[in-house]
């Protein structure tokens, strides 16, 4: 069936399984425990020494909320040692965070002083890019960093900037830090990528299109790729059908479609779970004269995956390679990411025998996937045994594998297991926690209503430089006020304001009734002056230079 019947028939009807028909010529030659076999083999995979890196755009795990009840018994919190690993960049990045996280103003700026840290723009940059939970700290950082030796004014530098500010709407702000830039001829397409990307994570959609507009007020041509990037993050922040319109006008002003231009609409719809738009946009790409290429084929796989229809997403597969396309790494990934959370463990493994058939090496993400879908189907021991092959092969893990574990740890009710995984991870190479990490710990202590164990694993993490986000803050707080620590509930939230994220509305009504309940109105009162001071004016200022 050619791929365009095949979108036509499927927008039409309710497909029955046809897995079992499509597999039987391949598990035939691979039965269930001889793949399996294959997979703990040593000898099965290719003995490279390369040491191979984790890219966050060829795939991202995406994880379900943990509700169970937690029951961790005689836990304590330790303290990490220092990851030899590191770099001394890293390091210096890591103390000035963790400096800036817990004080704040002159006593912070005193503190980076003495802490004799030499400034360069690479330093800078990295501490930047840790600060981008904390728009004011950044700030704050930024502009101590730049009266200190050894400061540049880059790009880069500005751009980090713009990210964090653009997290907490900062965005007069940020368009007087653009026209600094345009005076220091530090200006690029990137930087009103970025805006426009915060603004419409913001759902401030016209405000994003008009940043991409100003494009050509500073000079700039606007070209199809930037189109494109428009597209994308229009899609990306779920807002597909703006993006559809753009696209409409695209085409009718001086700037032509490409292919990359209907795949990205392809991805959006698809991350809808849109079968009959994805299925009117690939009519529309075939009309104009472009064939589906890899990319293409990888899309339309990971759209089916996402709508949960997999049979029809192995189809598509299949007629990939009868027309002679060789599926990606990310294309495997996708199809042993999505048969694994559906625990159809067979046809993961099988995909995964297949993928190294080709001739690929397996890395982290293939491992990842793999991993997955061994504890989707709660076998997590053998999931340790797939993190072993990573190790022997240098191909991991790395902080994402871990992240998947001590989910599905949590999620089997593992909670002693999942929290000394999480202790032993700073001593490999490479899985040093993340925030992603910080936040499924201290949201299964919070869980639990072991808040004070959540405090601790907090506490540690700001020791590491690393800095919470809004989720994390929401998590702590609710739980705050679910014993009734009013006062510390109180402490982080003011922590939170000060770092400059805006908290999400049903906390903050939580927290003022939990006051109000106790008799605390003065205190409740004082929250809301809080917020609507930060909503009616900006957080922050800056001299002009």
């Amino acid at each position: 069936m050619s791929l365009l019947r095949f979108l036509n028939f499927l927008s039409k009807t309710h497909r029955k399984p046809i897995a079992a028909a499509l597999f039987t010529r391949s598990l035939t030659t691979y039965s269930k425990q001889s793949i399996e076999r294959r997979i703990f083999n040593r000898n099965s995979l290719p003995g490279h020494e390369t040491s191979f890196g984790y890219s966050s755009t060829l795939h991202r795990i995406i994880y379900r909320s943990i509700h169970e009840d937690l029951t961790p018994k005689h836990l304590s919190v330790e303290h990490y040692e220092k990851n030899p690993a590191e770099t001394k960049l890293e390091q210096d990045a890591a103390r000035i965070c963790t400096l800036l996280s817990t004080h704040s103003g002159s006593h912070a700026d005193k503190l980076l002083e003495d802490a004799s840290i030499k400034v360069s723009p690479s330093l800078v940059v990295e501490v930047l890019k840790r600060l981008s939970n904390a728009g004011v700290i950044a700030l704050s950082f930024f502009t101590w960093a730049e009266k200190q030796k050894g400061f540049k004014y880059n790009t880069e530098s500005y751009n980090a900037l713009i990210e964090a500010l653009g997290k907490i709407k900062q965005f007069k702000l940020i368009w007087s830090l653009v026209n600094e830039m345009k005076s220091r001829k530090l200006l690029n397409k990137d930087t009103f990528a970025l805006i426009s990307r915060r603004h419409a994570r913001a759902r401030k959609v016209e405000e994003a299109i008009e940043a991409f507009e100003r494009m050509e007020e500073f000079g700039f041509k606007l070209e199809t790729s930037d189109f494109n990037r428009l597209l994308d993050t229009l899609c990306k922040s779920r807002h597909v059908e703006k993006a559809n319109e753009v696209f409409d006008k695209m085409k009718k002003r001086r700037s032509v479609p490409d292919i990359k231009s209907y795949t990205i609409l392809l991805e959006g719809w698809g991350k809808e779970h849109n079968l009959l738009r994805l299925n009117e946009v690939y009519l529309e790409m075939k009309y104009d004269g472009f064939e589906p290429d890899v990319v293409t084929y990888g899309i339309l796989i990971s759209a089916y995956c996402k709508a949960k229809k997999y049979d029809a997403a192995i189809e598509l597969f299949h007629e990939m390679e009868a027309k002679n396309w060789k599926p990606t790494p990310h294309v495997y990934c996708t199809l042993i990411n999505g048969l694994g959370s559906e625990k159809r463990l067979s046809e993961a493994l099988e995909f995964f025998e297949r993928f190294k058939s080709c001739g690929f090496t397996p890395e982290a993400p293939t491992y990842n996937s793999l991993v997955g879908a061994y504890c989707w189907s709660m076998r997590i021991d053998d999931a340790f045994q797939v993190i072993d092959e990573m190790r022997k092969h240098s191909a991991g893990p790395n902080s994402r594998t871990y992240d998947i574990i001590l989910h599905h740890l949590i999620k089997a009710r593992r909670t002693n297991e999942a929290y000394f995984r999480f202790q032993k991870m700073s001593n490999e190479p490479g899985c040093e926690p993340t925030v992603s990490t910080y936040e499924i710990i201290v949201r299964m202590f919070c869980n639990e209503d072991r808040v004070d164990l959540a405090k601790q694993v907090w506490d540690q993490m700001k020791a590491k430089g690393v800095l919470p986000g809004m989720h994390m803050y929401s998590d702590l707080i609710t739980s705050l006020c679910h014993k009734n620590k009013l006062g510390e509930a109180c402490k982080y939230f003011q922590e939170m304001l000060d770092a400059g994220i805006r908290p999400p509305a049903k906390m903050f009504s939580n927290l003022k009734q939990a006051l109000l309940d106790e008799g605390k109105k003065d205190e409740a009162l004082n929250l809301d002056r809080k917020i609507n001071k930060l909503r009616g004016t900006p957080l922050v200022v800056r001299d002009q230079k």
